[in-house]
């Protein structure tokens, strides 16, 4: 199988490493828009600090950082339009640059490094090594890739050998994991027993994410490349563990891409006794499997593709670029968001449909219709709404100009009645602030009040008692741009992470 043309992060050297994860994509992994940047803002921080861990600017009892509430800044991305919440944080970033520092100094790294190697194994393989992209990618583009190299073509390889697939994931991965088992998994179960001081990397690193947490030992942030890495650590640590407890067995192998497994045997029986082992390694560390998403099948090719894959391939010549035809399409988007929200092959669907309309010249009768029928999929499935977001924007230049606030106006109503769904708000200011619209945008997110020059902050800074670190924490400095400078209508290439690896996902 061809190998991935990227380095691995952990294979990095330590002052490689640091550069990398102090880059703003991986300080944060979204597709915000080009105007919102945290790139000064941690410069600023880390130039600050000196080198200073964030203890030395802290307040003394009962002011510190653990001590507080908001200390992180939550935003909220709704899965399904309803009830179905995940909740991202931006780690403060004083915090967060303390904890890259000390992860990346030499020997910290070094021992990251070797854990890593002493963990892997055989029988469980991990496909999901987080990759550092050296040619301009970005680094959710690479780690697609990397999922299907790793884990779908050697899912598929592995039907030649197996007759049977259980696929299991963990439910809540990063919002159950339980800090203290990091040490675990840094240092090993007993030394860490031991000694529950700082002498041990792996409890200085559980402290800091408890710190930006209110001191919560249940969960980790979820939203930086950084906590992706620990993640891993404690689930290869998990590996381990099954491994260790399924020694002597080669009736099976086990594909692990994050925190979904791939159980391959020869029969039904062999792999629900698997599953019961991972279940326990996994508990031991705060995590349980998500029985509704169990599944079991003697077609391992069949198993192996996602439906949402499989039903996207049929749909991707879907001709949108005749007038006529549009509301046919969209009404067939409309039917695959249904069956298969928020899944990436929709974000993919979409993205094209918002390619293909870029250039039609024609305005559609039914108009109206077209654009209440996108909003619907927005509805159900929010994560698309940025290349949707594109689509409504075309649709909108048809009408006549008197006409398009309104237009503009009934979408920003129809997606605010979606609670909690700050990541949508921010794409939806981007669209109806561009040029030549500038609807009036109320939002209750703090970074789209940012952005439209209201006070507010992300962070809770009332720990720190340095004025020059409060200073640089200034949130005003996360707008790099106006939207009101972009065209109403994106560029293609402004809403395009799974263009380059349409073929692959």
């Amino acid at each position: 199988m061809d190998e991935i043309p990227m380095p691995r992060i952990i294979d990095l050297d330590a002052t490689a490493a640091k550069a990398y994860l102090l880059r703003p994509e991986c300080y944060f992994r979204s597709d915000f828009p080009s105007y919102i940047s945290f790139d000064q803002i941690l410069k600023d921080v880390e130039e600050v600090m000196g080198g200073q861990s964030y203890n030395a600017f802290q307040k003394p009892k009962p002011m510190r950082a653990f001590e507080m509430s908001g200390v992180n800044y939550e935003i909220i991305s709704t899965k399904d339009g309803r009830f179905g919440w995940r909740t991202f944080e931006l780690i403060h970033p004083a915090i967060y640059i303390t904890l890259v520092q000390t992860v990346c100094e030499t020997g910290n790294w070094k021992l990251l490094q070797d854990r890593f190697e002493a963990l892997k194994c055989h029988r469980v393989e991990c496909t999901s090594h987080l990759v550092a992209p050296d040619n301009g990618d970005g680094h959710d583009e690479a780690q697609i890739l990397n999922w299907w190299l790793r884990y779908e073509q050697r899912s598929l390889e592995l039907s030649l050998e197996y007759t049977h697939i259980l696929k299991t994931d963990v439910t809540n991965c990063y919002g159950s994991l339980y800090t203290h088992s990091i040490p675990w998994a840094l240092h090993g179960f007993d030394e860490s027993k031991a000694d529950q001081s700082d002498n041990l990397i792996g409890n200085k690193i559980d402290r800091h994410i408890r710190d930006g947490r209110y001191g919560q030992t249940n969960g980790i942030t979820q939203g930086s490349v950084l906590m992706d890495l620990v993640a891993e650590l404690v689930l290869a640590y998990v590996d381990h563990q099954i491994s260790n407890r399924l020694e002597g067995k080669e009736d099976f192998h086990i594909l692990r891409y994050r925190d979904d497994y791939s159980i391959f045997t020869l029969s039904d029986r062999r792999g629900a006794e698997i599953v019961r082992i991972i279940s326990d390694s996994l508990r031991e560390v705060g995590m349980q499997l998500g029985a509704a998403k169990t599944s079991e099948s003697t077609n391992i090719v069949e198993a192996t593709i996602k439906p949402e894959k499989m039903a996207a391939i049929q749909l991707e010549d879907m001709d949108i670029t005749q007038a006529k035809t549009i509301q046919k399409q969209l009404l067939r988007l409309h039917a695959f968001a249904r069956r298969y929200p928020n899944s990436g092959a929709l974000n993919r669907l979409a993205d094209s449909a918002f390619q293909k309309m870029v250039g039609i010249t024609q305005a559609p009768d039914d108009l109206r219709v077209q654009i209440a029928i996108v909003c619907d999929v927005a509805v159900v499935s929010p994560r698309t709404f940025p290349a949707l977001s594109g689509i409504l924007a075309k649709l909108i230049t048809f009408a006549p100009e008197a006409e398009r606030p309104d237009l503009w106006k009934l979408v920003q109503e129809k997606m605010q009645r979606v609670p909690n769904n700050g990541h949508q708000e921010i794409w939806l200011q981007r669209v109806t602030r561009a040029k030549g619209v500038t609807l009036t945008f109320d939002s209750s997110e703090p970074i789209c009040q940012i952005v439209g020059g209201q006070a507010t902050q992300l962070w809770n800074n009332d720990w720190i008692s340095s004025a020059a670190l409060i200073a640089a924490l200034d949130v005003t400095k996360v707008v790099v741009g106006d939207p009101a400078d972009l065209e109403a209508v994106p560029d293609p290439a402004e809403l395009s992470l799974f263009r380059k690896y349409a073929e692959f996902s």
